[in-house]
């Protein structure tokens, strides 16, 4: 009986040779940047000039947000109990979901049906963002991606839709999520800008990427940060410290 073979097309080990999407890794180190090795790796491709440029920016705006995320807070907590490095980074990353992350693989697939949907039905961004709000809104549903806890106006997506603008990243997904920003504060009577998020979700969505890689990018980019954080919590505090602390009332049997 034939052995199975586990077929896949990223990288091949021999003795002395790694081929990574067919390029010779030890020629990859110091000439090619690691964004760009980052988007070799899911596109199977080597990103053009601008696509590099902006695959570094997205990386670097998910970089890190402080310690009130829940990735930052668990990172952190978890390495105060006295837990190697690895295990309190792997803490945070397992606290990225839906609501903390997730906006952008949710928003990346919104926004490519309504582009599809925009083509398919001869419609203006304009038209179909109109068309999708009124939709979301009989149905009960947010459109995740616009507006902030903190941010008004997001600095991390100012500066990367305006990259975006100046590679000639930025091109139907862009332009929709523009034009539902605009209907949204039409429609509810406040500003929903888009959040770094939802300006990522229309990046990738432009560059072609798959929407079920959207949670990667947030990953990749939030490991250096968090990697940070259990650094200094373990070099500058001391382990069990008090964090967040909260009046708690018992409500049970």
């Amino acid at each position: 009986m034939d052995a199975v073979k586990w077929k896949t097309g990223i990288t091949k080990v021999e003795p002395n040779k790694i081929v990574t999407r067919g390029y010779p890794q030890d020629e990859l180190i110091g000439n090619v940047p690691f964004s760009h090795v980052v988007f070799l790796l899911m596109k199977g491709e080597m990103p053009s000039e601008s696509e590099g440029k902006m695959m570094d920016a997205i990386l670097t705006a998910c970089v890190d947000h402080g310690v009130t995320p829940p990735s930052s807070q668990a990172s952190r907590v978890v390495a105060s109990g006295g837990v190697p490095m690895p295990t309190a980074i792997a803490a945070g990353l397992m606290s990225i979901g839906d609501f903390h992350g997730g906006a952008i693989e949710k928003g990346a697939l919104f926004l490519q049906d309504g582009v599809k949907r925009m083509k398919d039905e001869g419609k203006s961004a304009e038209k179909m963002a109109s068309i999708l709000v009124k939709e979301s809104k009989e149905k009960g549903k947010r459109i995740l991606g616009f507006g902030h806890r903190i941010h008004t106006d997001d600095p991390r997506t100012k500066k990367l839709l305006l990259l975006a603008e100046e590679l000639g990243i930025a091109k139907e997904h862009v332009a929709l999520s523009r034009a539902i920003a605009v209907e949204l504060e039409k429609t509810l009577g406040k500003k929903l800008p888009i959040n770094v998020d939802g300006c990522v979700a229309a990046l990738i969505s432009d560059m072609g990427f798959d929407w079920r890689l959207g949670k990667a990018f947030f990953v990749i980019g939030r490991t250096a940060g968090l990697t940070a954080q259990v650094y200094e919590e373990i070099s500058r505090e001391k382990p069990m410290r008090r964090m967040w602390s909260a009046d708690v009332e018992y409500d049970g049997p």
